[in-house]
């Protein structure tokens, strides 16, 4: 395994976890994305690896790659504005993510595929089902919910990330520096570490701060119950980001949704690796078996 990006990297000297190859994929009209694309015996099941908010591909899954690789053949891409995702001119949309994608897949000749999403890899999960339902097999959703916004304190917050979007076409700087010592840090502490810094280092933040206001945003309640797809549900029990009431609601607006539980809060799928990735694997292969 290899970073496709390592040789011309000036942190090329830092500590880097073992990552599968990487290969440049062009989208039209938009640009270049670095994909993660490995795995799998020939003909194997597709998962489409869906990162978080402020993470990008590698942080969020670094750790799950090898398992899920060893029985499915996994692609996984920074969204928008996310380490090395596209540079949209145009305000960041959730919609846009999901397209991507379905149109990054395409190019990989890849007809189907199960999503798989982590926290607001959720909502794009959601929306890859929405959009695009012929290309979806299944859905495992993790931990993630069918809205974020509820108490008053949260529907704040991310009022706050409104006006934070317009400074950062000004001053970028100081967006960073607020939402990494707000969102990132405070989560990630235990596991932060030159190569972390180097990813998020690689952020347009103008594009994040805007995502997060898409988060905010986004519900899926009208609709969610329409997904005609096995799904598997994996709850972070002791989530202090997404509460678990909401990933329940998530669960109970599904018909037919599978749910997988992870004792641990939101950053399981790093900081508790070895409860997170077996359970990760029961969850996929529950949508395999009912697909």
């Amino acid at each position: 395994m290899t970073d496709a990006a390592c040789d011309t990297d000036p942190w090329a000297d830092i500590v880097v976890p073992p990552l599968p190859h990487g290969r440049f994929v062009e989208l039209p009209d938009r640009g270049t994305v670095l994909v993660r694309d490995f795995g799998g015996p020939p003909g194997a099941p597709v998962l489409a690896l869906l990162h978080g908010w402020t993470a990008t591909a590698d942080l969020n899954w670094f750790r799950a790659y090898e398992p899920l690789g060893e029985h499915y053949r996994v692609i996984a891409f920074d969204h928008r504005g996310h380490g090395t995702g596209l540079r949209p001119k145009k305000t960041f949309r959730l919609e846009d993510c999901a397209d991507d994608v379905i149109d990054v897949a395409t190019i990989l000749g890849i007809d189907e595929l199960i999503a798989v999403g982590y926290s607001m890899g959720g909502p794009i999960a959601q929306l890859v089902w929405r959009r695009h339902p012929e290309r979806v097999r299944g859905l495992v959703l993790c931990a993630t919910a069918p809205y974020f916004l509820g108490r008053r304190e949260e529907r704040l917050s991310f009022l706050g990330l409104t006006g934070l979007a317009a400074i950062a076409r000004v001053t970028p700087e100081q967006a960073r520096t607020w939402l990494t010592d707000q969102f990132y840090l405070q989560r990630r502490a235990e596991i932060w570490e030159p190569w972390a810094v180097r990813e998020a280092s690689r952020h347009d933040w103008r594009v994040v701060l805007e995502a997060g206001r898409a988060i905010g945003a986004f519900s899926s309640r009208e609709w969610i119950s329409s997904v005609d797809v096995p799904t598997s549900v994996v709850m972070t029990m002791r989530d202090s980001v997404i509460p678990i009431r909401r990933q329940t609601q998530l669960f109970e607006l599904i018909d037919g949704a599978v749910a997988f539980r992870v004792d641990a809060d939101h950053d399981a799928v790093v900081a508790h690796a070895d409860q997170f990735n077996p359970t990760l694997l029961r969850a996929v292969r529950s949508v395999v078996e009912r697909s």
